[in-house]
């Protein structure tokens, strides 16, 4: 039986987590040579090939994103696997590459990060702020937050709480256009809409007796980021439905005022997303506890 080839795997999850054969050569402190020798290598054993190399531009190949998540992880395991052997995990050191949100991320997420450094001094946190979704492995991330409903999949999903939205409308343009008292009545008004859904101008209610309504709404504005609805909502531009980590305090002061509290929509789960193996270095385990016990959702 012929054993696979760990070094070539290794370096090939190296290459797809930097983006490139120079830094992955001087992450695993070997030359760029030795790098590209191994993908050739594995290349050739698999019969196919993993990156389309330009001068400008390294793209993996439909073969490389499919095989991209099975490297990680014998990376990710073979850290693993090396870190209990040398009993490091008292003195977590290196970096973990974290997902998130933006908004979220930024009032949440990055207060943790600061604290979770401060404790830690030998770790390193590389932070991706975006709405947009992402890949984990094409990303080369230890893990992500995710705001969404998770379809099944390989990645492995631990829900850390749920987040509610609010409809939401400023003063001014509910006392000039009238407030909605039944969802119906969205169709007669102008609406903000985010982008990142698969149907941003599709609202779901669930309400009194367990009835459900969907409605078409008119968007005034759609973006792919909540809080960039904050100055339309408050010069009164339309209605908003948002969570409570953006709109809570605009709420409390009174700044912006909630509708149709009888009508929910579908609440959304906090999920912290990893790739599928249970393996992983201690400080990468260690962040991620530190997240779940103090994501303050």
């Amino acid at each position: 039986m012929r054993l696979p080839d760990f070094e070539a795997w290794a370096m090939f999850a190296a290459v797809v987590e930097h983006r490139s054969f120079t830094d992955a050569a001087k992450a695993l402190s070997v030359s760029k040579a030795t790098v590209s020798k191994a993908v050739t290598r594995l290349e050739q054993h698999l019969d196919t090939s993993l990156f389309s190399r330009t001068s400008r531009r390294l793209a993996l190949t439909e073969s490389g994103r499919r095989l991209a998540e099975h490297a990680a992880r014998i990376l990710s395991e073979g850290q693993a696997a090396e870190e209990a052997a040398r009993d490091e995990t008292a003195e977590l050191s290196g970096t973990v590459r974290l997902g998130a949100p933006m908004t979220f991320g930024l009032l949440r997420i990055a207060p943790l990060v600061a604290e979770f450094t401060k404790q830690n001094p030998h770790v390193d946190i590389d932070l991706h702020l975006s709405d947009a979704r992402i890949d984990l492995v094409d990303m080369g991330l230890d893990a992500t937050i995710r705001i969404a409903d998770m379809p099944d999949s390989s990645l492995r999903a631990r829900r850390l709480a749920d987040v509610t939205l609010h409809v939401v409308a400023s003063p001014a343009y509910l006392a000039e256009r009238g407030r909605p008292t039944h969802p119906s009545d969205l169709g007669d008004h102008d609406c903000l809409c985010y982008s990142n859904t698969p149907t941003p101008d599709v609202w779901r209610f669930s309400g009194p007796g367990q009835q459900n309504v969907v409605v078409q709404v008119r968007a005034r504005l759609t973006v792919n980021s909540g809080e960039a609805m904050l100055p339309a909502l408050r010069t009164g531009v339309g209605i908003a439905r948002l969570p409570d980590f953006i709109v809570g305090e605009a709420i409390a002061s009174g700044e912006l005022e909630e509708i149709l509290v009888d009508w929910r929509p579908p609440p959304f789960g906090i999920h912290l997303v990893t790739p599928p193996s249970r393996l992983r270095p201690a400080r990468v385990d260690a962040v991620l506890d530190f997240l779940t016990r103090h994501h303050g959702c």
